[in-house]
């Protein structure tokens, strides 16, 4: 079956699964294979449970009506999502990053959102299934799309590219994340221009924060609306924030319900790209405050005479200095550090994880208490900070402290899971 044949059964749905334990009604599922799992196992169960079809590919699994044999399931689930996507023929914004593309995809979304009807990335499904899942839940009734893409190796943003054939993109910062991938900073510049690349190649057009040099250095040649304080298009001017980021658009005052200065030029970006598809200063006034973070981002959480920045959905080390530079700017008298190992580091864990010990000792905050197997192997002579290898030996501790007005940042990377203090304090 080719393509094209394929695509008039997704039509009937405009839907597709990849789990049996969310199968959407009449949708297509996709049996997917991965090191610890085999879809071609669950194909009848997908029917039995609603599917219309089901696609495999190994024969041994092609027992049904409704099964269809291919070479690739995941091959075939890509390249549907690019016919369907050149079939939609809507504007897709691409965006890409270090830190903060799901915070700004969100804003993104909650700013178009107010006069159009979009489809944004759920979650975090950034990847080589998720994109094009992401593509996939676009309908006729969609007029914008808003794809994340995100990437720990060369060519991936480009694979993502190729996939979702972006009319424009952004990218929202070049920084210390997954370095074990990409090797180095130069590695992740290189990766994440992909997309650069791509749009320039296929003539399209690129948002650039003109406040960031390395932006403006990679975008060159490139058709690109510029933002930010100065020299640029689109102005947006920052007034504080301590902790939300407030900021000033077209005479507009803007409150956002973010926190730190990190998250500027996020909710920047989503003000440019508003502008620039003609979303009017009110309305993009308001998606931005209506939009309330969630999932562990940079979360404040109130409990009892305490406040609580809640970051610990990922960490790198870019996005920690920014978390820590943030906390120490804050007015709040007594400020505490709660941190959790950065993962995806590769040869550099050691060190960089050693750099943000030495940063704290110049933030001075009341504690510090740093957990897990990297932060463990790092030293200090400030006795303000703690060390603790695992979880449980921080809990056990921290059962015996009292904390009362105090500002608590917690951050590491996800696999850390540090929002379980909450449940401690």
């Amino acid at each position: 079956m080719n393509i094209q044949e394929l695509y008039q059964f997704y039509q009937k749905s405009y839907k597709v699964s990849t789990d049996t334990r969310k199968i959407a009604k009449d949708s297509i599922f996709f049996a997917l294979k991965g090191d610890n799992f085999n879809g071609n196992l669950f194909a009848e169960e997908a029917l039995i449970k609603g599917a219309s079809y089901a696609i495999v590919d190994d024969k041994k699994y092609n027992k049904h009506p409704k099964t269809i044999l291919v070479k690739d399931a995941l091959k075939t689930l890509q390249s549907l999502a690019t016919y369907h996507r050149e079939k939609l023929g809507i504007p897709i914004i691409g965006l890409t990053g270090s830190n903060g593309k799901t915070t700004t995809k969100e804003l993104i979304n909650a700013v178009l959102s107010t006069g159009f009807k979009t489809v944004a990335t759920t979650g975090n499904l950034n990847n080589h299934i998720g994109v094009p899942l992401t593509i996939l839940s676009m309908t006729p009734e969609t007029e914008i799309g808003i794809v994340e893409m995100g990437a720990n190796h060369l060519k991936e943003i480009e694979l993502l590219c190729n996939i979702t054939l972006p009319d424009y993109g952004y990218i929202t910062n070049f920084g210390k994340a997954h370095l074990e991938g990409f090797g180095s900073v130069k590695g992740v510049i290189q990766g994440k221009t992909e997309l650069y690349q791509h749009l320039k190649n296929h003539n399209k057009k690129v948002f650039v924060n003109a406040n960031d040099i390395i932006q403006i250095d990679n975008s060159k040649n490139i058709d690109s609306v510029k933002f930010g304080s100065s020299n640029a298009e689109i102005l947006v001017d920052l007034i504080e924030a301590n902790p939300f980021v407030i900021l000033k658009f077209n005479s507009l005052t803007i409150r956002s319900k973010l926190i730190g200065v990190y998250n500027f030029n996020n909710i920047a970006a989503a003000i440019a790209i508003g502008n620039y598809f003609k979303i009017s200063a009110e309305n993009i006034k308001e998606g931005i405050e209506n939009y309330v973070p969630a999932n562990n981002r940079s979360q404040i959480v109130r409990i009892g005479s305490n406040a609580v920045i809640l970051d610990a959905y990922n960490a790198n080390p870019t996005s920690m200095l920014a978390a820590l530079s943030n906390l120490s700017s804050l007015s709040d008298l007594s400020k505490v550090a709660i941190l959790g190992d950065m993962f995806e580091l590769g040869k550099d864990s050691i060190i960089e994880h050693q750099n943000i010990v030495d940063l704290i000792t110049e933030f001075k905050f009341k504690n510090t208490f740093l957990i897990g197997e990297n932060f463990f192997k790092t030293t200090s002579k400030n006795t303000n900070i703690q060390f603790f290898r695992t979880f449980e030996e921080f809990k056990s501790h921290f059962s015996k402290l009292k904390f009362e007005n105090e500002t608590l940042l917690i951050k590491a990377s996800r696999g850390m899971a540090l929002e379980r203090i909450i449940d401690l304090l």
